[in-house]
């Protein structure tokens, strides 16, 4: 993987969002590849189509890249809040490539995959409407809030200007794939659960550690009054 950003696309263009989008998509199209599937490339998707930047060829899985100038922090900005609500719940949301990239020194530094099996209604939070003066007056977006994912969802593609294995991308994505037996909404449970229990930050937690977090998952899912645990004794994370 070349993390060297090219700049030749950019001539004739003066609007920096216009570079930027040019040429961080032309750089996945020609780096990245499939972690859902054998493939070695995705392919760029016509511009006009929504929410889908690329597609693998060989698993049509789509994949949405949100690249920034700033390093990967809390939050990403995303579209419009009730259409993300609407394709969550629908499972229709692309898989999510999240860059952390340099237009001075033209390098990508850091590049997350999550999956789209690990966003929950719980990660996505709206932001403040538009002013009535604006021309959307009143259009509201949204933040993907990635401190509510799960770590085991957060798959390190590029850090810190390292570019991880694709072994272990591709075995880090393939254990995540149970979630897709889970319906959709309870998936969110599932989600916030576990999302919950690693904010212990510990391999081994014990009932009682679980029920403690009550409080905090009974305000995302108030209709569920009790953990879903299959054991009586201690628990056990796998390594990640």
């Amino acid at each position: 993987m070349n993390l060297n950003l090219d700049s030749e696309d950019l001539l004739g263009y003066k609007s920096l969002p216009q570079k930027a989008r040019i040429i961080t998509e032309e750089w996945g199209a020609n780096n990245l590849y499939c972690p859902a599937c054998p493939s070695n490339r995705i392919a760029r998707e016509p511009n006009n189509r929504e929410a889908i930047d690329f597609i693998c060829p060989d698993c049509c899985a789509p994949f949405q890249l949100k690249a920034s100038r700033n390093p990967i922090g809390r939050k990403i900005t995303d579209a419009a809040y009730e259409a993300m609500k609407r394709a969550l719940l629908s499972d229709r949301f692309p898989h999510l490539l999240v860059m952390h990239y340099s237009m001075d020194v033209l390098k990508v530094f850091d590049v997350l995959v999550v999956p789209k099996h690990f966003l929950s209604l719980s990660a996505v939070e709206p932001r403040n409407p538009l002013a009535p003066t604006a021309r959307r007056a009143g259009w509201i977006g949204c933040n993907i809030v990635l401190d509510n994912v799960p770590p085991d969802g957060r798959i390190s593609v590029v850090k810190e200007g390292v570019v991880s294995p694709k072994n272990d991308v591709r075995s880090r994505f393939r254990l995540s794939r149970g979630l897709l037996k889970i319906e959709t909404q309870r998936r969110g449970w599932v989600l916030d659960l576990l999302t919950a229990l690693r904010s212990l930050n510990t391999i081994e937690f014990a009932l009682s550690d679980a029920y403690g977090l009550e409080n905090t998952l009974s305000a995302l899912h108030p209709k569920i009054v009790t953990f879903e645990i299959k054991s009586a004794n201690n628990y056990r994370f796998s390594a990640t």
